[in-house]
């Protein structure tokens, strides 16, 4: 199975030592992340994410179908992650490899479970037609920190995305075309968000949005989901050297500040798209349609 290229002694030797005068290779301060671009496509739902040299494409996908037997009045939220060789060499075609597997689960419990989007607001007909709706996360280009680039990706399509309209009448369910109704904003309760910390140091030095040599060089990760009101959705402590209680609480404290600059950034990137798309107040007017 292809690995991915360790960095060599002498290499791992200098992350290490420019580490110990808070130096990192990119000039970045040790609570700094990299620059992030965020765009959207032409479609609603598609959201591209550029975080240093990492870049990841999130795409929101929708379609009807009965929801599950013990869940009749919840619709279907699913996440699921593409890693393709075109990202890493260490990423095989139909192969799931550890990275993957956990990336996944980080993002099940950031996402779905800490209940971001209300899945009741996607039925329809209780036990009947509910909207199964799933956000697929494209890895494009792997330099480290995946995890936060596909969070930042699937919550910004997620917000970007509309869905169709429908009326139901009986037993029947009429999903409007975008001619007929003007597709509705899906129902977020919040907006959880992933920030991922290096330890150094034997768990003392902390070092946010890692890349990926040093995340190679790291003693081990720390993963806080927050969001920007501060409540904490999840902490996880990926391995490596024990951590003291001080810096997991440093940790939750960086988090939860740079998880308001991510929000701030994100909703600034829709304003910058919806303000594209609304072309001589056309929205205000479709909007009106609607409520009439």
């Amino acid at each position: 199975m292809p690995r991915e290229a360790e960095p060599s002694n002498n290499e791992r030797a200098f992350i290490l030592e420019a580490l110990q005068d808070d130096i990192r290779l990119d000039g970045r301060a040790l609570d700094s992340f990299r620059d992030i671009q965020l765009s959207f496509g032409d479609e609603d739902g598609v959201a591209d994410v550029r975080l240093g040299k990492t870049r990841v494409l999130a795409r929101i996908s929708t379609s009807l179908t009965a929801p599950f037997p013990d869940r009749k009045f919840d619709g279907i939220f699913t996440i699921t992650t593409e890693l393709s060789p075109m990202a890493s060499p260490a990423f095989e075609v139909g192969r799931q490899t550890e990275t993957e597997t956990l990336l996944s689960r980080l993002l099940e419990v950031a996402l779905r479970r800490s209940s971001a989007l209300s899945t009741e607001s996607l039925c329809l007909l209780a036990g009947s037609k509910v909207w199964s709706l799933t956000a697929t996360c494209h890895i494009l280009s792997h330099d480290g920190n995946l995890l936060d680039s596909c969070c930042i990706a699937i919550l910004a399509a997620l917000q970007h995305y509309r869905i169709p309209d429908a009326t139901v009448r009986g037993e029947e369910v009429v999903v409007h075309s975008v001619a007929e109704r003007n597709p509705v904003p899906l129902a977020m309760l919040h907006h959880p968000l992933c920030v991922t910390m290096a330890l150094f140091e034997g768990g003392e030095k902390v070092v946010v949005d890692p890349t990926l040599r040093e995340q190679q060089c790291c003693e081990g990760e720390v993963v806080v989901t927050a969001n920007k009101h501060g409540e904490i959705c999840q902490i996880a402590k990926l391995g490596g050297v024990p951590s003291d209680a001080l810096v997991l609480l440093k940790c939750v404290d960086v988090a939860v500040a740079k998880v308001k600059e991510l929000d701030a950034l994100i909703a600034k990137a829709l304003e910058r798209d919806a303000a594209k798309r609304d072309i001589g107040g056309l929205m205000a007017e479709l909007s009106a349609e609607n409520a009439r």
